[in-house]
């Protein structure tokens, strides 16, 4: 990582009393035997509350650090490279500190299922890039990847605390939060919706001012360099974004590190400002997040999405003969996918050395292709073709089972639905539903997909357009 301007400013004085705080950690480390899960992003807080925490608990003897902490970081999988690369080398500097140290501190990431991943749902389902009404990433890419670590961790050890860099004055919704469970005469809060797990916010009295007075008059532990996390956060002009464990905590706003793809937001200014200040090697994801943000003006989301739902089924905007736009366009899936490898490529090419970056895994263009021959009838494995044609490799792939359709397949069942004025997609969905099911004792599940697959809207739209029309006439003469 590019660590920009290391001079550091004058900074203001702590003004919380870390001597008593250090206590205050100590005295709930060792109240029980609870395990402690940290939340770190890599951002100023997360780091303040890891060191705090590291201090606190190395002064006791080792005999004494009897119980685990835990330090998880979330990958989304889309986060800003330049956090991924500064996270993933502090993760490897905490561990190797932690076992040098005898600090009883493992740190760890977790990312989402891949069939939970941004550009599996995108690119492969065809979801529309996520908007302030249709957040499908938040739940999916964070909380539950989070929550399954910390539900495993209750059902080892019966339960957890989670410790939170949160703080009162971040705004007054997250003030209103955190005093929401809190437990009288304890440190500690109930998780809003995790039975089992409990939350510890050690900084939640600092300001912002407290926390840079902290991090650069204290050295980290673990021998990173807390002017290096201040130099990028001058370049990006950007705050934390925090480990999410729940539907109540905050999304990332305009000036936050977060996922490089984030649409909810008007501009990612924090990328606009690392492009600014010297990392013009991640302009291509810039102007690939602009455009997947462009699909949601509505005055053009014609031109990107489907006129029918994911469901098959076409679903209008109260008495209107207006439909509710659907998934992307397969044709408009293929683009994408396109142009995110070449962009992978293109940032490749301009990275510094160390500086490697993948946008998607290979089991994501795995999943895709899968998802694609299933609903689409993508016999003509366009992933595969997409991906050599662009990065110049083959996509290691398994045939799903022995008569997995090829594209000479392809070919002759279209030949056979162009004599017999059949939709090609429709009778490749009807044969991978078979094919699907193949060997299976009980014919029951074929019939029912079969019969949902037929349910679906197979008129073109101009048809369907045309019915709507002619109901809203007769609807309109009827009640005159």
């Amino acid at each position: 990582m590019k660590s920009g301007n290391k001079k550091n400013s004058s900074t203001k004085a702590c003004s919380i009393n870390l001597s008593d705080l250090q206590e205050h950690i100590r005295k709930a480390y060792l109240a029980d035997d609870r395990p402690w899960v940290i939340g770190y992003s890599g951002g100023k807080d997360s780091t303040c509350t890891l060191q705090l925490i590291w201090a606190a608990v190395g002064t006791l003897s080792v005999k004494k650090r009897r119980k685990p902490i835990f330090v998880l970081s979330s990958d989304t999988l889309v986060e800003t490279p330049v956090i991924v690369n500064y996270i993933d080398e502090t993760l490897s500097k905490i561990n190797s500190a932690a076992e040098i140290q005898q600090m009883p501190i493992s740190a760890q990431k977790v990312i989402p299922e891949i069939a939970d991943s941004f550009w599996v749902n995108l690119i492969g389902r065809g979801y529309a890039a996520p908007s302030k009404r249709f957040r499908w990433c938040t739940e999916r890419l964070k909380i539950n990847p989070a929550n399954a670590f910390i539900k495993n961790c209750v059902a080892e050890y019966g339960e957890v605390v989670m410790v939170l860099g949160v703080r009162y004055s971040e705004s007054a919704t997250r003030a209103q939060v955190m005093s929401l469970h809190k437990i009288r005469g304890t440190s500690l809060s109930r998780h809003s919706t995790l039975p089992g797990a409990f939350v510890f916010t050690p900084i939640e009295a600092f300001s912002v001012d407290d926390v840079w007075a902290f991090l650069l008059q204290n050295q980290s532990p673990w021998g990173s360099d807390n002017r290096d996390l201040l130099a990028m956060y001058r370049n990006a002009q950007a705050g934390e974004c925090p480990l999410v464990v729940d539907t109540r905590t905050e999304s990332c706003g305009n000036s936050r590190f977060g996922c490089w793809v984030c649409t909810v937001v008007t501009k990612d200014k924090a990328m606009e400002a690392l492009v600014d200040n010297g990392e013009e090697w991640l302009e291509p994801l810039l102007d690939l997040r602009d455009e997947l943000a462009e699909t949601q003006d509505p005055e053009r989301k014609r031109e990107f999405r489907d006129f029918k739902r994911r469901s098959g089924s076409v679903t209008f905007v109260g008495d209107s003969e207006t439909s509710i736009p659907g998934p992307y366009l397969f044709s408009y899936r293929k683009e994408l996918l396109r142009k995110l490898l070449e962009a992978q490529e293109q940032v490749n090419a301009e990275a510094s050395p160390g500086e490697k970056v993948v946008l998607i895994l290979d089991e994501e263009l795995r999943e895709i292709r899968r998802i694609w021959r299933s609903e689409e009838g993508d016999w003509g494995d366009s992933v595969s073709r997409i991906v050599e044609t662009v990065t110049g490799r083959a996509l290691p792939t398994e045939a799903i089972d022995d008569f997995e359709f090829q594209i000479e397949d392809a070919r002759v069942l279209e030949e056979v639905c162009n004599k017999h004025d059949l939709q090609p997609r429709l009778m490749a969905r009807l044969l991978e539903a078979e094919r699907s099911m193949y060997g299976f004792k009980r014919r029951t599940l074929i019939h029912r997909k079969i019969a949902s697959i037929l349910e679906e809207e197979w008129r073109d739209e101009a048809t369907v357009l045309d019915e709507r029309k002619q109901y809203l006439k007769r609807r309109r003469r009827l009640s005159s």
